[in-house]
């Protein structure tokens, strides 16, 4: 007697698993221009690294001889997988089952593959396309019962996110506790025009009378990466899967690890000439700060997130003489650089992603201050910039910082970390104090002004005095700043600080857990 019979079923079923919804359902899922959780794992895993947990799970119909007459396959596909030759834990909603609700019983799973990054501390890439857990109403009848709400699990999702990386795809019509997976995430990305995350969808919207929406028009990528509930927009799934594996391979597998050093080509004494005509000498003039942590970094090495919200300040990820680094720096192009309430809530996550996972933080600086005026009020500003603040204070990890223009008023206050040593640059160009002279001068010497005959005059030869004594090699003969440098020889300056960061760095999890 052997198993052979048995055995011959393992195939059998797994044949039934992977033909996931069916061919119609799997038709459909190509129609609307996305791959099927299956194609998804292949395309963004390396090749034959994914060993599938549960592939047998679902929901199977038998004839009275107990046969197996119908098998309806889970449709949440997770498991054990490498990027880059690195271990992940990798899941998914087959949406070609029941929309990825949860009639096809996916709970179980989902907490697993949750459970199991939690605790091997495994990097975790959610492709969400559905509700990712959530029951439709159809529910009620095939329980025979309802039930109160609640997110079974939840906490080693959250608790995740002080161990190791997560990424959420969000691929296609997310919903619900999917729309959550996707947010409490270190990255996320959205597929544009196939894809759409909502808390609801446009039938309950249209239910509680709040109007006829499309998909589209409730939860597209140009809403949700302009509100900073999602991190970036994709081209194409393609696009995306590329994305992950970018921005995991500045990230190490987990916090008890220090991120990967590679080898870099670019010489660490390049000189960069066109930096020293950056600047232009008239403070009310702008220039493109992106080219210029461009050609600070690696070259190439340079990858921006959050590049559609919180505008007014550049984030991203890039390497300096091989090490990994988060940077920031403030964008002249956009409200001058000024600090809005999105753009400190886009520099807290930064802030907390680089001290969750040991990269040393590096800020270059042209910041007037916090954005004044009735907008900034009514958005809260002051609460975001204190919170941004304070998430920079409590960072863990080495920090520099190189003044490129301007540093004023309580925002400007990060051109240095507080309770820090650490290293500081300024360019010749740099500029600062508790407000420009050219927006507070006429205040400041009002009774002076008052009694002249020649007001505009008299205003230019103050304005020509206090030149005179803003340089900042005034502050320089001070130490109220460490060094002025030449523009051209900020990266070899950077290399050397990235080079004693990297030895400085040490593993294991943060003071603080990161805050979703």
């Amino acid at each position: 007697m052997n198993w052979d019979q048995e055995i011959e079923e393992i195939t059998i079923r797994g044949r039934l698993a992977e033909a996931m919804g069916g061919a119609d359902k799997v038709a459909r899922q190509h129609e609307f221009g996305k791959l099927t959780i299956r194609e998804r794992i292949d395309a963004i895993v390396d090749p034959s690294s994914f060993h599938e947990i549960g592939k047998l799970s679902g929901v199977g119909q038998y004839d009275e001889q107990g046969q197996l007459t119908h098998f309806t396959p889970a449709n949440f596909v997770f498991g054990t997988a490498e990027i880059d030759g690195r271990p992940i834990v990798i899941s998914g909603d087959d949406f070609t089952v029941r929309g990825g609700s949860a009639d096809a019983s996916i709970a179980g799973k989902r907490q697993q593959a949750e459970g199991l990054a939690h605790e091997l501390r495994l990097p975790h890439v959610r492709l969400v396309d559905g509700m990712g857990g959530g029951g439709s109403v159809k529910t009620i009848e095939t329980s025979g019962r309802t039930y109160i709400p609640k997110v079974a699990g939840w906490d080693t999702v959250v608790n995740h996110l002080g161990i190791a990386p997560s990424v959420s795809l969000a691929l296609g019509s997310v919903a619900g506790i999917g729309a959550a997976r996707v947010a409490t995430s270190h990255y996320s990305v959205i597929v544009k025009d196939t894809a759409q995350m909502m808390i609801a969808g446009p039938a309950l919207v249209d239910w509680a009378s709040l109007g006829e929406v499309s998909k589209e028009e409730l939860g597209s990528s140009r809403i949700h990466t302009r509100n900073g509930a999602i991190d970036d927009e994709a081209a194409s799934e393609a696009a995306a899967f590329a994305m992950a594996r970018t921005f995991l391979s500045f990230l190490p597998g987990s916090v008890d690890e220090i991120a990967p050093r590679i080898d870099c080509s670019d010489p660490v004494d390049r000189r960069c000439e066109q930096l020293a005509s950056v600047v232009p000498k008239d403070p009310r003039k702008v220039y493109k700060m992106r080219p210029v942590i461009s050609a600070v970094v690696d070259e190439g090495s340079f990858y921006e997130i959050g590049r559609n919200w919180g505008k007014s300040i550049i984030t991203g990820l890039a390497r300096v003489n091989g090490v990994a680094i988060a940077v920031f720096a403030e964008d002249p192009m956009v409200y001058g650089g000024a600090w809005t309430a999105d753009s400190s809530r886009k520099l807290i996550r930064l802030c907390d992603l680089a001290s969750t996972f040991h990269l040393p933080l590096l800020h270059l600086v042209d910041c007037p201050g916090f954005l004044i005026g009735k907008q900034s009020e009514e958005t809260a500003t002051i609460r975001f910039g204190s919170q941004a603040l304070a998430a920079l204070g409590q960072a863990t990890v080495p920090f520099c910082s190189v003044v490129i223009r301007k540093a004023f008023g309580v925002a400007g206050a990060a051109n240095t970390k507080p309770g820090s040593h650490h290293f500081r640059f300024s360019w010749p160009s740099g500029d600062w104090g508790s407000l420009p002279i050219e927006g507070g001068i006429e205040v400041a010497y009002k009774s002076e002004l008052a009694g002249v005959d020649d007001y505009d005059a008299h205003l230019a030869m103050i304005k020509a005095r206090l030149n005179r004594l803003r340089s900042p090699f005034r502050s320089a003969e001070f130490f109220e700043i460490e060094q002025i440098i030449d523009p051209a020889e900020t990266r070899s300056n950077l290399c050397h600080w990235a080079d004693l960061a990297y030895r400085a760095l040490r593993p294991g999890p943060s003071t603080f857990s990161y805050r979703p």
